[in-house]
Parts: C-alpha cells; sequence; structure tokens
C-alpha cells in the first residue's frame, strides 16, 4: 500500500502570532504538512524568543510552539510591510493572529475582514475575552486567565490556591484554534467557502472547567482543593515509599478496596469493616484511609510498591519529574523522541500525539532563526532581490 501523504500538504497558513496560544496551534498545522509562514517583528520577534536561554540558547517556550514554520520579520507599521502581508494572504489557506485586542483590526487583518475580501480564506482570532463584553479590551495572559476562569480556586492545597505549572489557558486556546480550523477546512470543502473562527482564552478554559463548574452549579458546593488527592474518591492520593519515592493510587470501586486491603495493606478485615468498605465511609475517614494505605507502601521501595498494586489490579502510577519524564520507558518503547533542526544544533523534541498509521510521520521541521526565510518568501511573491534589499535597509524587513 502506498503511503499517504500528511493531511495538510497543500495548505499554507499566515501567522501574525506571539506567545504561545496562537503559535502552539500553528505548530500544530506545521507537524501534519502545512506550510506557515510565521510574521515576527523586526525588532526581536515573537517576544517568547526571550522568554529564557534554556534550550542550548534558544528559548524553551519558542522551541516548543514554533518548529516547522518558515520566519519572516516584517514591520507592519510601514505601509510596505503590511502590503506585503496582505499579498501572503491573499494566496494563503489559513490565516491565524493573536495580536493584542483591536490590533488586528487596525491594520485591517482581522477575520472578518479577511475573510469579506478573500471567501475561501479560514481565518481565525485568538483573543483573552472575545471581541465583545465588559471585558474585551482588557489585557490577558495565562495566569490571569486562569484565574478568572476559576481554574486556581480548584487546584492547589485546602490552605493555598496555585496555578496550572503549565500555560493551560494558551494550551486550550491553541487547541481549540487548531480544530477550529481542521473543521472550518472541511466545511470549505464542501462549501468552497472559509470563513472566520473566533477562540478565546477565556472560554476555551471554561469549557475545561466543566467537571467542577457543573458540580458547582448544580451541586451547589464547589469541590475541595486537595493537593494529589481527590475530593471525592479515597483513597486517591501520592504516598511515600521507603526509598524517597511517591507512588500515586487511585480506588474507583469497593471491591477495588477490598483488594487492596487483602493483596497491599495486609489487612482483610478493613476490606469489609463498615467504616472503611464504602467510598462514603473512606472519604469520611480520609485521615485514617490514607494512614492505614501510607503505612504499608512506607516499607516498601517504589518497585515494589508499584508491583504490588499492579498485581492486585490497582491503578497506580510513579510520580515523576521532569527529567523522569524525558527517559520515559514507555515514551522511549514507542520511539516518540525525534531530534530537530534549530539555530543552535539538533534538539530532541517528542513526536506530536496525533499517528496516523498508514500516513507519513508528522513534520517536524526546523525552529526557525529571526527572519530566517525573509528572502525566500519575499521572492515568492515576485520581489527583486534590491527591492528586499531596499525593505532591510529602510528597516521594514529583516
Amino acid at each position: 500500500m502506498d503511503q499517504l501523504p500528511l493531511p495538510l500538504e497543500g495548505i499554507t497558513v499566515v501567522a501574525v502570532e506571539q506567545a504561545v496560544a496562537a503559535p502552539f496551534a500553528t505548530r500544530q498545522l506545521a507537524d501534519l504538512g502545512a506550510r506557515v509562514i510565521k510574521v515576527e517583528r523586526i525588532d526581536g520577534g515573537d517576544f517568547a524568543r526571550g522568554y529564557d536561554t534554556a534550550a542550548g540558547g534558544l528559548a524553551s517556550h519558542f522551541v516548543w510552539c514554533n518548529r516547522g514554520k518558515e520566519s519572516i520579520a516584517l514591520d507592519l507599521k510601514d505601509p510596505r510591510g503590511l502590503d506585503l502581508v496582505r499579498r501572503l494572504i491573499a494566496d494563503a489557506d489559513v490565516f491565524v493572529q493573536n495580536l493584542a485586542q483591536g490590533a488586528a483590526a487596525r491594520l485591517g487583518l482581522d477575520a472578518a475582514a479577511l475573510c469579506a475580501a478573500h471567501p475561501r480564506l479560514v481565518a481565525v482570532d485568538i483573543s483573552g475575552y472575545g471581541a465583545s463584553g465588559p471585558y474585551a479590551d482588557k489585557r490577558a495572559y495565562d495566569m490571569l486567565m486562569q484565574c478568572e476562569a476559576g481554574l486556581v480556586s480548584v487546584t492547589g492545597t485546602p490552605g493555598q490556591p496555585v496555578k496550572a505549572g503549565i500555560p493551560a489557558a494558551d494550551i486550550a486556546a491553541g487547541m481549540y484554534a487548531f480544530s477550529g480550523v481542521l473543521a472550518a477546512l472541511v466545511r470549505r470543502g464542501a462549501t468552497g467557502r472559509g470563513g472566520p473562527v473566533e477562540v478565546s482564552m477565556l472560554e476555551a478554559l471554561a469549557e475545561w472547567m466543566g467537571h467542577p463548574l457543573h458540580h458547582t452549579m448544580h451541586g451547589g458546593t464547589a469541590p475541595a482543593r486537595t493537593g494529589l488527592a481527590h475530593a471525592v474518591i479515597a483513597p486517591y492520593d501520592a504516598y511515600p515509599t521507603a526509598d524517597g519515592g511517591r507512588v500515586l493510587l487511585s480506588v474507583q470501586n469497593d471491591r477495588e478496596w477490598r483488594r487492596l486491603a487483602e493483596q497491599v495493606l495486609g489487612r482483610p478485615e478493613v476490606g469489609t469493616d463498615p467504616a472503611y468498605a464504602t467510598n462514603a465511609a473512606r472519604v469520611a475517614r480520609r485521615e485514617r484511609t490514607d494512614a492505614l494505605v501510607a503505612k504499608a507502601l512506607g516499607v516498601l521501595d517504589t518497585d515494589e510498591a508499584l508491583a504490588r498494586l499492579e498485581g492486585a489490579g490497582i491503578a497506580c502510577a510513579r510520580l515523576r519529574d521532569l527529567r523522569e519524564l524525558a527517559e520515559h520507558p514507555q515514551l522511549a518503547a514507542r520511539q516518540r523522541w525525534r531530534e530537530v533542526d534549530s539555530p543552535v544544533g539538533p534538539l530532541r523534541a517528542l513526536l506530536p500525539p496525533i499517528t496516523l498509521p498508514g500516513g507519513a510521520e508528522a513534520r517536524m521541521g526546523a525552529v526557525p532563526a529571526l527572519g530566517e526565510h525573509t528572502g525566500a518568501v519575499l521572492r515568492a511573491v515576485g520581489m527583486t532581490d534590491d527591492e528586499i534589499a531596499a525593505l532591510r535597509r529602510d528597516g521594514v524587513a529583516a
């Protein structure tokens, strides 16, 4: 059987993007075969380039979100730079932007205006709060959105709310932008028309808050912050082991509790004791339940604790740090690691989690230097080397 092409081969995306939400969305498109032309500022480019230097001198956020793209650097405040972006959009299938609220509209690059001019174009506006409403013009960064969407209120310990350790609002918005583009392209295939796509970080993360939100709206109480424990299931927490590790386990029903009591705790009588026999009873006596589990696991090494839990059919996991994740045996066994090129040499990166059997492997292209492709892209739209040199001399292109 012939190998199938990547599903987005032949699709061209132009992105005026920065930080995480839009770059994360367009990186998914690039991995699936799309050509992504990333338009950056001439004075430093996407500001995520400057977040840190952890990835061999490059910013870790930028490396994560921008492989496989072509970088061009233009001054969009100059009419010549803006005209070049318009020329690129005229030949594109998709346009994505996440500029500050109102900035794209002032440039004529908002989704509604572009789709009116180019009916086949799929144009995506990503914002913090959406284009209307009293919060439309508020500044929106990931941590602020985690607070506004209530994520911080359910994350952490009883005494201390905390933000998620990843940019959850950015990722949520990026993934809805990605899926919105795919849906709009499918519709275009049937109707011949693209159209605008709007994604707000608040609405994306509010959707992800569905379980605690419905629990609160319909049950009357918000789930408690319980650290690594579960608010309504016990035992469901991380427990220390004798060699300094921590093992998380989850007992989902009373049959599992009886197996845990017999095969791991060595206390078969607590499996049927009315004080522990039901989940409601265990939650009501959470401290004593946890103490039983902690005592049994605390004398075992991590590997032995996991083996006993697995043998008893109890869901469990090793509490890993990021270095351990980078060496995870499952990722290694499934050959999920690749190397991508970058201005500082090859960098290790994970294959995207969408696997398409029978098709080509995800296109994990290089991380671009700022303006690396400016000349090639501008020549492709008909500019001469002298014209490009003049733009660079005038500070319109870099």
